[in-house]
């Protein structure tokens, strides 16, 4: 996730945006989107209430998976086998997905068919006692695979819930053994400007390739994940191919997609959306109703349905996305 064009969709369409050409470097662009408010002409989440609004019932559990190769006889993890909601339908949760290196629309799915997954290694090295570098075919061997299902909160005030196959990151760590000075960790995304051109050619002096970070203490929470699928089957690459971060108690731009890199430091990382708007995206991002974003509000959520998004169901938000219970002595 990027910042070029951040936006719910209750807000300005690009066609009544301001002209590209008040865009032609970093600067001016996050000036320009520093200017724009919802407050001057936009609707806000809790001031248009189109769709239901109130407390979710708690749906059933949801039934199993049907697996594919090569997940055939991966078990769900009981402990987060019930979100408490319903599973968003995979062809929802499979068209509706920020992916700004291949485009600035939800609608992303065809364009991040460009993203090259075969071959693909994934690179862990910096302050750790035994540095790898695996083919993604093998590191899902070298791992015991399982599925969660995690309910998903966006920053941009939308959710849904998506069944993930993967492992804990810190099976991970236990791998490679950080040293003590290893307090940090970084992610670094595919990318080439041949390839994941973006939403457009004046935005490519951002400072690519997309990078996230987590202290190592929230990397070796139980919670944090490595998803390699979902629903049943190979990662999507809209989704995040082969490998990605799942992170249910922050909000969705702290999860890192198609991951080629692993960094363990002994200081906090500059990443991509807090070194452009440290404002509005702090390193921390946990998900929180009574800290809003500067231009809407994050005490509720609307949850993503086949409708457009005024019509879809906006239900509180909870704390740490309802994971309290997991993470927040992380932050004692």
């Amino acid at each position: 996730m990027t910042f070029f064009n951040l936006r719910p969709d209750w807000q300005l369409r690009d066609r009544e945006a301001t002209d590209p050409a008040l865009f032609l470097n970093r600067r001016r662009f996050l000036q320009s989107l520093a200017g724009f408010s919802i407050a001057g002409g936009v609707l806000s989440l809790t001031g248009c209430q189109n769709a239901p609004t109130g407390e979710l019932e708690a749906a059933p559990p949801p039934g199993p998976t049907t697996m594919r190769s090569p997940f055939v006889g991966v078990q769900r993890n009981s402990q987060f086998a019930d979100p408490q909601r319903a599973v968003t339908p995979q062809d929802l949760a499979g068209r509706y997905n920020n992916f700004y290196e291949f485009g600035g629309t939800k609608d992303i799915a065809q364009r991040a068919q460009r993203l090259p997954t075969n071959p693909w290694t994934v690179e862990v090295s910096g302050l750790v006692k035994q540095p790898k570098t695996w083919a993604i075919e093998d590191l899902i061997k070298a791992f015991e695979i399982e599925e969660r299902i995690y309910r998903f909160r966006c920053v941009e005030a939308w959710a849904m819930v998506v069944p993930w196959l993967g492992f804990p990151m810190r099976k991970l760590i236990e791998a490679v053994d950080p040293l003590p000075d290893a307090k940090f960790v970084r992610f670094t995304s595919y990318y080439n400007k041949d390839i994941a051109i973006g939403p457009a050619w004046a935005y490519r002096d951002l400072p690519w390739p997309y990078t996230e970070g987590l202290t190592l203490a929230e990397m070796a929470n139980d919670l944090a994940f490595f998803a390699v699928g979902n629903y049943g089957q190979i990662l999507p690459k809209q989704h995040g191919a082969p490998i990605r971060a799942v992170l249910p108690w922050k909000y969705g731009f702290k999860g890192a997609k198609s991951i080629v890199k692993i960094e363990f430091l002994p200081r906090q990382p500059l990443t991509f959306w807090n070194t452009l708007a440290p404002d509005e995206y702090g390193f921390e991002a946990n998900v929180d109703p009574l800290v809003p974003h500067p231009r809407w509000s994050q005490a509720t959520e609307r949850l993503l349905g086949s409708g457009p998004p005024l019509a879809w169901k906006t239900v509180p938000t909870r704390p740490y996305n309802g994971y309290g219970q997991w993470v927040s002595g992380l932050y004692a």
